[in-house]
Parts: structure tokens; sequence; C-alpha cells
């Protein structure tokens, strides 16, 4: 967690796959494979997690970025962003 960040009540943080494979970090299209079986997330400063959040593994959330409550998020999402639910992910203004 980077510097004042922040993850609103209840929200949940995994670090493990389902099926127990090794955990990638989707970049767009592109798929980083870590080699861990094990990875949480990543919240860079200034990040609010909404209430009820999920996290998935290998989540990696920019500075500044914003996700709305009840949201489901993986892979990297850019600084300065807004999550809303349902996985859109825009600019922030």
């Amino acid at each position: 967690m980077g510097f004042r960040a922040h993850m609103g009540a209840g929200s949940i943080t995994s670090n493990v796959k389902s099926d127990k494979t090794s955990v990638t970090i989707l970049d767009g299209e592109e798929r980083i494979q870590t080699g861990l079986r094990k990875m949480g997330a990543m919240l860079g400063d200034d990040v609010e997690i909404g209430c009820n959040s999920v996290l998935n593994p290998g989540t990696i959330i920019g500075r500044g970025t914003r996700v709305y409550p009840l949201s489901s998020v993986r892979g990297l999402i850019p600084e300065n962003s807004i999550v809303k639910t349902g996985g859109v992910i825009v600019p922030m203004e």
C-alpha cells in the first residue's frame, strides 16, 4: 500500500487464483507472467478503494486512482483513473 492509500470497509484482496496456477498481470492485451502462485494487489500513493470491492490476484493500481464501491478489479490500472462498477475505467478529470 502506498502513502495515503486507503481500503474501504469490507474490501478484499485475494492472493491465490481459484485454479492454483501462477498469477498473471493483465496489461491490456498483454499477459505478464509473475511465476508466483501467490500475489495480492499493489496500491500506489493516494489510491482510494471503495467499500466491499474485490482486488483480484495480480492487481496493480496506479497512484491517485479511485475505485468505486462494490467493484471487482484485476490487472494493471493506470494512475489517476476511476474504476467504476462493471469494470469500466475512465481517466480522472
